[in-house]
């Protein structure tokens, strides 16, 4: 079979970033008064999450740093529901493998699932809380405002998010997402403020690269606000592929640290999760790996058209369907095509178009890296009349190694 010739390609996104993030994170607490509400020495849980901060080490240890010095004591709780396997210990090891230990933010962490229900909200929707950050004389969460993988409003991944649905460990999620998140995320956030002790929340944006664009620490008062208006930022910000026609798109890895819905459905089509219009219309989606970090949870597997026997034998079902059935998108672990190696799910997917070297084709590293990438030769015309794209001169091939892994596309002429 012919396989198209392919040329990297890299894109030009906003690189606007906060060159010492430390040093903001302290500005903010500088300005941040919390009346009254606390004494010396009471105790602060600092709710993570497990989404993909790239500054959050940094974020975290400041936050701590600056609790300290209030003089509060504050200690780390994870906030990601059921992500983990849905244990305390597997929430221990997503901090650490995020960068967050006791060691690295000097603060201790607690762990476990248990919850408290806090009430219903008018939905009907019972929210439940962490019962390790009412033990707590206040809260503090931390969270990266970003679209969300599966439903679409004013207030998405944020600040009222992580309350809502991170704190409440996986029977809170779970619950959280028989309902519509769009519009049961404030109020549950809410009853939550209203029921417990929020001293603050440090919000924040990423650009293309992963450096952190937006710091703010909200009072509880303004949690919802700042979602809002962050969610434009990170709709702004959010990098995409420069075409919406292709016959294959090839993603070498998918995971949970690339995205909650293992590849981002704001990249590759938000119909192949939820329906709707095929834009862009990516026909044919393949994914080659699943990243180490998602300890076998392939969640968003079946919004792939072929896969590999490699990916399928790393797949931990119980991790995989605890998160589906959690987040209630059941079609997530659908099954994908699998093929024997690399090399077979390249050829079934060009088999499918009528002349395969001139398939309108793209690989990706992963929906979260989309700065450089390789298109084919059937895409120079369009993306060399793009002003934010820039176009290597260099044709690269597919290689394959023996046992029909497709190896490192290379870099090609550097630009």
């Amino acid at each position: 079979m012919d396989y198209p010739a392919f040329y990297r390609v890299k894109q030009r996104f906003d690189v606007t970033s906060i060159k010492d993030v430390a040093q903001a994170v302290r500005h903010e607490f500088a300005n941040f008064k919390p009346g009254p509400k606390i004494r010396a020495g009471q105790r602060v849980a600092v709710g993570v999450g497990s989404r993909g901060t790239h500054d959050l080490k940094i974020l975290v240890a400041t936050v701590v740093e600056c609790l300290r010095a209030m003089p509060l004591q504050p200690y780390i709780i994870p906030a990601m529901g059921s992500h983990g396997a849905a244990t305390a210990e597997g929430q221990v090891q997503v901090l650490a493998e995020l960068g967050i230990t006791e060691e690295s933010v000097k603060a201790p962490i607690v762990s476990n699932m248990d919850v408290v229900s806090l009430g219903r909200i008018e939905s009907g929707a019972e929210v439940f809380f962490a019962k390790d950050a009412l033990a707590a004389d206040h809260i503090v969460v931390i969270n990266r405002v970003k679209p969300h993988t599966a439903f679409r409003a004013d207030v998405e991944s944020g600040l009222c998010k992580i309350l809502a649905v991170g704190c409440g460990r996986q029977k809170g999620a779970e619950n959280m997402h028989k309902y519509d998140l769009g519009k049961t995320i404030i109020p549950a956030a809410r009853l939550i403020m209203q029921k417990t002790s929020i001293l603050c929340g440090l919000a924040v944006t990423e650009n293309a690269f992963g450096g952190t664009h937006s710091i703010k620490l909200a009072g509880p008062e303004e949690f919802a606000g700042v979602d809002r208006r962050f969610l434009k930022i990170a709709w702004s910000l959010l990098p995409k592929l420069p075409m919406d026609d292709l016959d294959i798109l090839l993603v070498d890895e998918m995971g949970k640290n690339v995205s909650g819905a293992g590849m981002d459905p704001n990249v590759i089509g938000f119909w192949r999760r939820e329906g709707g219009p095929r834009i862009p219309d990516y026909r044919i989606l393949i994914v080659l790996d699943l990243t180490p970090h998602s300890h076998g949870n392939a969640t968003g597997i079946g919004m792939a058209d072929l896969t590999t026997h490699r990916v399928i034998d790393q797949i931990d079902w119980n991790a995989t369907y605890m998160n589906v059935f959690t987040s209630g998108v059941l079609r997530s672990a659908r099954m994908p095509i699998p093929l024997e190696n690399d090399r077979a799910a390249v050829e079934a997917a060009l088999a499918r178009v009528p002349v395969p070297a001139k398939a309108r084709m793209a690989r990706i590293v992963n929906t979260g890296e989309l700065v450089t990438f390789w298109a084919s030769e059937a895409l120079l015309p369009e993306l060399r009349a793009n002003a934010n794209v820039t176009v290597d001169n260099q044709p690269l091939e597919l290689r394959f190694n023996a046992d029909g892994r497709l190896t490192p596309m290379g870099n090609g002429e550097s630009f």
